[in-house]
């Protein structure tokens, strides 16, 4: 069984105090919905936990009603770190999930193919994560707001989700990090020696955390 997460229970706190930003409104859908309906879609899917705040529960059990999402199987409340949401979910998952995939609800633009090509990785014993060439030039600055060199960005890539791993290696590595911070999930496999391997996403994958980001999204899912 391969199971999605899709974690919407961040604090959102680039787009102001009070707000959600998974469920703000995306043309005709809140945010998180876009997710949903991705993995609904992706025939390697086979259930989703979602992962929100505690006074989202019920806004999400209508989400899911509304929208069809037929394989939702959990929706549970996260915690105050994404790791901890991650963890949640996790505990959640049904104990025949092989393969688990992470994904932030605040990224809309996912699509059925891109989540196929991480879970394909992930059956063959892969940990893996969707991500892009780095294209920008990239510069080292110093506390004074002075450029201190230009970085070669030969081998550099921007890390996106879903990311996609074994369950049973994704378990051990939470389970061995303690109290150590991750900003996304294949770090902590990565602190237990586990190779990593990128799939390159060729579509944009934005992550709602300004209303600018938002305009992006309905530009890009028109």
């Amino acid at each position: 069984m391969t199971t999605a997460i899709v974690l919407a229970a961040g604090k959102s706190e680039r787009m102001g105090s009070g707000v959600d930003k998974a469920f703000l409104s995306l043309l005709d859908k809140p945010v998180v919905a876009w997710s949903l309906l991705a993995f609904e879609r992706c025939r390697d899917i086979d259930s989703i936990v979602l992962v929100v705040r505690k006074d989202k529960l019920e806004a999400s059990k209508m989400a899911a009603k509304v929208y069809g999402i037929s394989k939702m199987r959990q929706i549970v409340t996260g915690g105050s770190r994404r790791q901890d949401s991650v963890k949640a979910g996790l505990a959640a998952c049904d104990i025949a999930t092989k393969v688990v995939v992470i994904h932030d609800g605040a990224r809309p633009c996912v699509t059925p193919e891109i989540i196929s090509q991480a879970v394909d990785a992930a059956r063959k014993g892969e940990c893996v994560t969707v991500g892009r060439k780095m294209t920008d030039t990239v510069k080292a600055v110093g506390k004074n707001g002075l450029v201190a060199k230009t970085e070669s960005r030969d081998g550099l890539w921007t890390v996106q989700t879903p990311q996609a791993f074994p369950a049973a290696v994704l378990r051990d590595a939470y389970s061995k990090i303690g109290k150590k911070e991750v900003t996304d999930d294949c770090q902590a496999v990565e602190m237990a020696s586990v190779p990593v391997r990128i799939v390159e996403s060729r579509r944009p994958n934005v992550k709602i955390t300004t209303v600018e980001d938002l305009q992006t999204a309905s530009l890009l899912l028109k």
